[in-house]
């Protein structure tokens, strides 16, 4: 996934979870924030960050927030790029050995999943997380209580009982973690959820990404440890 005239600035503060003020080419900037998440950790003041210009002089924000540098690490924190990444990423081939047809946003029941794969020898729902929470190498989701993931978690074991196939897909937006763990502190359901749905055979997967300011690209995976300490 690429983006197109990228801009680097200055994070300010956040009024709002969908505004920030940003500092570009030393002018204050009102921009939109595309991750409607806490981002505490990431949205620091001073903080340098990454901005695609809009091409809609209509829009009311002239750019979006896509990227920030969290101590020399770069962060794609877009919520909506997982989506598209790892929708190229199947497609490629690089999570089925077999040539798939792929589906977004494919309903299923009362349910609607990110992608469905299918062949001749497969049908798979896939949900797709991205994750932009990191402490001490180690990924983390969620960054804030989730009842929609619960939710996605236990439709994919529904999936899974109903004789089709079942990802999970954690794309870590960074480089260089060393596993993933759910984030017990923030919210133990979800993490007993994924514990429950990796028993019952549901695919719990999570890649790292490589992060530049104009792109992100699904790369290598990343241990995933539910057990909690």
């Amino acid at each position: 996934m690429k983006y197109e005239n990228i801009t680097e600035g200055r994070f300010l503060d956040r009024p709002n979870r969908f505004i920030a003020h940003v500092e570009i080419g030393g002018q204050i900037e009102t921009v939109h924030v595309k991750n409607t998440g806490r981002c505490k950790e990431l949205l620091v003041p001073g903080a340098q960050v990454f901005l695609e210009k809009s091409g809609n002089p209509a829009r009311k924000t002239a750019y979006d927030l896509v990227c920030v540098n969290k101590s020399g690490r770069l962060i794609n924190m877009d919520s909506q790029i997982p989506n598209k990444a790892a929708l190229e990423w199947v497609k490629a081939g690089h999570l089925f050995t077999e040539e798939v047809q792929v589906t977004p946003e494919k309903t299923y029941g009362n349910s609607r999943f990110d992608l469905y794969a299918c062949s001749d020898r497969r049908k798979a729902f896939i949900e797709v997380k991205g994750v932009t929470l990191e402490a001490d190498n180690v990924a983390r989701f969620p960054d804030a209580p989730t009842a929609r993931g619960v939710k996605h978690v236990e439709e994919l074991i529904r999936c899974m009982e109903d004789g089709y196939e079942a990802y999970l897909l954690l794309v870590i937006q960074m480089k260089g973690v060393t596993r993933f763990e759910p984030n017990w502190d923030t919210h133990r359901e979800f993490g007993e959820t994924l514990q429950k749905a990796q028993k019952a055979g549901v695919h719990i997967l999570a890649y790292d990404c490589l992060v530049e300011p104009d792109r992100m690209e699904i790369q290598d995976p990343v241990p995933v440890r539910l057990e909690r300490d």
